[in-house]
C-alpha cells in the first residue's frame, strides 16, 4: 500500500528541485535520507522532512508494520511550479524590471519494493 506526502508553495524555483528530486528518484528510501541529509544544495532540507513524513503516513497506514522492515521505496516524485510573486525592481532611467520569485509543489509517493 502506498503513501503521499505533499508540499506546497515551497519558495524555491521548480527547476532546482528537480535536480534534487531526480536524485532520490526509485531510490530505497534509508538511502535517499542519506544522501538528502549530507547534500549541500538548500532544497535538500524540505525533501528530507517531506520524505520522513511519506515514510510515517506510510507507517500509520500499515499498522504495526515498520517503515525501515519493509523497505519502502521512493516510487514517484515530482515538482510542479507553484504560484509566481511578481515584483519589481529599479533600474536605469526611470524604469522597472520585473522579478519572478517563483515557488513550488512537491508530491512524492512511497511504496514497498515489488
Amino acid at each position: 500500500m502506498e503513501a503521499v506526502a505533499k508540499l506546497k508553495n515551497y519558495p524555491t524555483s521548480p527547476r532546482k528541485m528537480r535536480l534534487l528530486a531526480d536524485v532520490i528518484r526509485g531510490m530505497d528510501v534509508e538511502k535517499g535520507l542519506a544522501i538528502l541529509e549530507h547534500h549541500p544544495q538548500h532544497s535538500s532540507t524540505p525533501l528530507y522532512k517531506l520524505l520522513r513524513s511519506a515514510m510515517n503516513n506510510w507507517e500509520q497506514k500499515n499498522e504495526g508494520k515498520s517503515a525501515a522492515d519493509a523497505g519502502l521505496v521512493v516510487k514517484t516524485i515530482f515538482v510542479d511550479g507553484g504560484r509566481v510573486l511578481k515584483r519589481m525592481l529599479p533600474a536605469p532611467q526611470g524604469r522597472a524590471y520585473r522579478v519572478r520569485k517563483r515557488s513550488n509543489h512537491v508530491t512524492l509517493i512511497v511504496d514497498e519494493k515489488k
